[in-house]
């Protein structure tokens, strides 16, 4: 878009700074050194709940790819030499450096995102660290394995797989970003990033940490820029050995179709449509705040949201009266609030998207039950505002019941048995996620287990154990990423067999 023209009439100015003071240009960062892009491209940075630019971002382009990737590939070998103990000890350092920026992390990510400020320093800061920590400990565990023949010993030894591409999107920017470095280096890889676009910040902040801590030059490289000019062409380098990616499923087509000819490793984390199921021997009251923050944490923009909620018909009434109320009362405004539950949506055109979508409902047959554009004042007249909305009476068919909205928008659905709940959470393309709310803790690992899902939570929802695997079926991804997985997964194993005398 022309920064001198107006993103909708009536909006402000992309050109806009906010209290007058100029943006903040990035730069990549390459070999150990922030560097300036090769051409004069850039997309301005704006805060979702205001309108107003505070960052450029370069728009890179395939031979600053080059360069990034072949600062990766000429660090590679002594990073990679190096043990698993002296590669968990750089990223304990990397843990320590970032919560001492605990503060300015969460910040920068509520400016960013929109997301409200207790959020960013809840989720966002705290996993930032944390995922550091966690693969340092467990890299230091971890243990070649053996297996005895009766003439025979087969060792098992984990390699680095090379040098992998990491691309993460703009809900949960250094949170995911983090969940993937910090397996990546430990298992010996070095790494170039492409984060999002929209929501560039805290990336920059952790190569600014990375630089302080003199941490190896080349071993993590960063390149800012569109999916088009920058991402596709990493995925397809061909120095690049593996892909990591976090994003939409029509984009994790592309880089699918990218990697395949040149048979590199792939991990895939989409989209979801993720079923929320609710029995009649439940507790209410727990679990309407339990599905509330299921639908909308972030507003609604995470992949993992419940955002198709399945309701035992002897409950319906009950249970929705009360769901509307919670939902109603939350607080939606000024992410910098600590009293804020829900902020702005991510930008103008994914607002309009969602928007697209609850109208699409009403003419699907759908009764909106509350939701809408909040009236917002002052500086945040031009923010992407969504009021939490739900819609009920929608076919278990229809398009808002089957297709990912990613905003803070649910759907309501009756269901008698069982079998009927199992099938509804089934009928749609993605396989993600999902949650079992009832009484009855046998009768939820029986739903969970006919669910065709990656992940099920009973009576809770996004209660993560760092251990266990992370990732989705049908048109939810490729892999799975966390624990050993991780581990696995950005290393190659190589098996020496020992013949005895």
């Amino acid at each position: 878009m022309d920064p001198d023209e107006c993103c909708d009439s009536g909006c402000v100015p992309c050109e806009r700074d906010r209290d007058g003071v100029a943006p903040l240009d990035l730069e990549n960062y390459i070999g150990g050194k922030f560097v300036s892009h090769s051409n004069d491209d850039w997309l301005n940075v704006l805060e979702p709940a205001t309108g107003y630019r505070f960052a450029r971002v370069p728009l890179s382009e395939p031979k600053d790819v080059d360069t990034a990737v072949a600062a990766a590939r000429a660090a590679q070998p002594d990073w990679g030499a190096l043990s698993h103990a002296e590669r968990a000890d750089w990223l304990d350092r990397i843990a320590d450096a970032l919560e001492a920026k605990y503060e300015e992390i969460a910040t920068l990510e509520s400016q960013d995102t929109g997301k409200p400020i207790s959020l960013a320093r809840e989720v966002d800061a705290h996993r930032s660290v944390t995922n550091f920590r966690f693969f340092a400990g467990l890299i230091r565990e971890h243990v070649e394995e053996q297996f005895e023949m009766a003439d025979a010993t087969n060792i098992v030894i984990s390699k680095p797989v090379g040098v992998a591409a990491l691309i993460t999107p703009w809900n949960l920017p250094l949170y995911l970003l983090s969940w993937k470095v910090a397996p990546a280096i430990g298992m010996g890889n070095t790494v170039v990033c492409k984060p999002s676009e929209l929501t560039p910040m805290t990336a920059n902040l952790l190569m600014e940490t990375l630089h302080e801590i003199g941490l190896p030059a080349g071993v993590v490289n960063l390149v800012h820029g569109s999916g088009e000019g920058a991402g596709a062409p990493l995925t397809s380098h061909p120095d690049v050995d593996l892909v990591s990616f976090t994003g939409g499923t029509a984009t994790g087509a592309k880089v699918a179709e990218a990697a395949a000819p040149q048979f590199k490793k792939l991990s895939l984390e989409l989209g979801g449509k993720n079923a929320t199921i609710v029995f009649d021997d439940c507790d209410i009251e727990k679990t309407v705040n339990g599905v509330a923050r299921a639908g909308f944490l972030n507003s609604g923009q995470v992949c993992l949201c419940g955002s198709r909620i399945l309701i035992q018909e002897t409950i319906y009434d009950e249970f929705v009266g009360k769901f509307v109320d919670a939902v109603k009362s939350m607080k939606i405004g000024d992410p910098s609030d600590e009293a804020t539950e829900l902020g702005a949506l991510i930008s103008a055109e994914h607002l309009e998207k969602v928007e697209s979508y609850v109208a699409l409902a009403g003419e699907e047959g759908g009764t909106l039950l509350t939701g809408g554009n909040p009236a917002m004042a002052g500086e945040f007249e031009h923010g992407n505002w969504l009021a939490p909305t739900i819609i009920a009476d929608l076919s278990t068919d229809s398009r808002c019941s089957r297709e990912e909205i990613f905003g803070p928008v649910v759907t309501l659905h009756k269901f008698e048995s069982e079998d009927e709940a199992v099938a509804i959470a089934n009928g749609t393309d993605y396989g993600l996620a999902g949650s079992v709310w009832t009484g009855d803790l046998a009768k939820g690992q029986r739903v969970a287990e006919k669910i065709h899902t990656g992940m099920v939570w009973i009576n809770t929802w996004l209660h993560r154990d760092l251990r266990v695997p992370f990732g989705g079926v049908k048109n939810s991804g490729v892999g799975r990423e966390g624990g050993r997985w991780s581990l696995g997964f950005f290393s190659e194993p190589l098996n020496i067999c020992l013949k005895h005398d």
